[in-house]
């Protein structure tokens, strides 16, 4: 059973500061977190769990009042089935150790890095708090920082650092956390089911369910320095919704878009596991939706590296069109050239022979000429 540290009573601090409501105290220990948040008239009912059976036993003698209930459950796993207001978390932060023995590991060790059971209780506790509720939590600086402010973004949260204190070999944060307003808002317009799938530079995205079919939401990062990005997203996926190879918008914020989620294989992965007869044709197909967009004049950007951009499924869609823009001079077509080129070896190992030295050669007569009739020559180069 761990007893109350440093990092305790930093966290205890806050916690006397915020709780309200009903609150869930997640790895309650000797209690000491509970039962500052019963002191407050604000808090109605303290439920805390900890997978250790005799750090239950000593709460349920030593914190005896009406507010108090505690259960041995292995985080969320035996919690009832309600929304907290407050949920705190002083979790085992430290990356494993070896030579420590299982007990005392369990206590202090987080996991191999240190962060594995602060990502698992993310990953977990939005179902369990409420709309409007926090949840404080303490982790170190030998946690890695910035891992856990990546765990909860990824995790649909939004956070603010409250305080902290250095010690001689590690600096303590303590975070109060509340759901993203995105996700919250997204939930009222009837998108439910809202899982995290992947990060990307500007944008984090998740599944969702929307009107009986699944769908994909695309989060503005916290940390991202570029600016109107998902919104710039949006407007272009609105303004060439005509084009059956752009994914069909289905709402739109500011902070976030949502449209309908594509089933299939990124490119490379589609290259890897099919014949030249189907590869050739994805490579057409593709190039095809590039001179398309150059002749509206925008340029995707990326089509030089479109590694997650590209999605064959029944039909081949590109996504992701942060970066799309305007211009009298696009380079989809010569972009996509340039990326068929550095497959060569891999096209190659398909039976698909590429004229690195002819190909580019094309592509700069199309980048002259952009028209069907240069794109015409460097297909036919392609399928010889």
């Amino acid at each position: 059973m761990y007893e109350p540290r440093e990092d305790s009573y930093l966290l205890q601090k806050y916690v006397q500061k915020h709780a309200h409501g009903v609150v869930l105290d997640v790895g309650v220990g000797t209690g000491i977190q509970a039962e500052a948040a019963a002191r407050k008239e604000r808090v109605s009912r303290v439920v805390g769990v900890d997978i250790d059976p005799a750090a239950i036993t000593y709460c349920k003698n030593t914190h005896t009042d009406r507010k108090f209930t505690f259960i041995v459950s292995d985080l969320f796993a035996r919690v009832p089935k309600l929304k907290f207001d407050t949920i705190i978390f002083n979790p085992p932060y430290l990356p494993a150790d070896p030579r420590e023995v299982p007990e005392d590991a369990r206590a202090l060790s987080g996991g191999k890095k240190g962060y594995e059971l602060l990502e698992r209780f993310l990953s977990e506790a939005r179902s369990h708090l409420n709309d409007k509720g926090i949840m404080l939590i303490l982790f170190s600086s030998l946690t890695n920082k910035n891992m856990v402010d990546l765990f909860i973004e990824n995790s649909g949260f939004v956070f603010e650092e409250l305080g902290t204190e250095k010690y001689s070999m590690e600096e303590l944060y303590c975070y109060k956390i509340m759901i993203n307003p995105a996700l919250i808002e997204l939930r009222k317009k009837g998108v439910s089911s809202i899982a995290y799938l992947a990060h990307g530079k500007r944008g984090t995205i998740f599944t969702g369910k929307y009107r009986g079919k699944k769908v994909a939401v695309k989060l503005k990062r916290n940390d991202s320095e570029a600016v109107g990005r998902v919104k710039n997203e949006a407007r272009w996926l609105s303004r060439l919704k005509n084009l059956r190879f752009m994914p069909r918008l289905l709402l739109l914020d500011s902070q976030y878009v949502v449209y309908e989620f594509i089933n299939g294989q990124f490119i490379e992965d589609y290259i890897d596991k099919h014949l030249d007869v189907a590869v050739r044709r994805v490579l057409v197909n593709v190039l095809k939706q590039c001179f398309a967009l150059d002749e509206l004049q925008v340029s995707k950007e990326e089509m030089h590296q479109p590694y997650k951009h590209i999605i064959i499924g029944k039909t081949i869609k590109m996504i992701d069109f942060e970066r799309m823009h305007s211009t009298e001079k696009p380079q989809n077509v010569t972009q996509f050239v340039q990326y068929i080129c550095s497959l060569s070896d891999v096209l190659i190992g398909k039976g698909i022979y590429v004229n690195i030295h002819s190909l580019r050669r094309l592509a700069q007569k199309y980048k002259k000429f952009p028209d069907l009739a240069h794109l015409k020559e460097i297909i036919d180069e392609l399928q010889r």
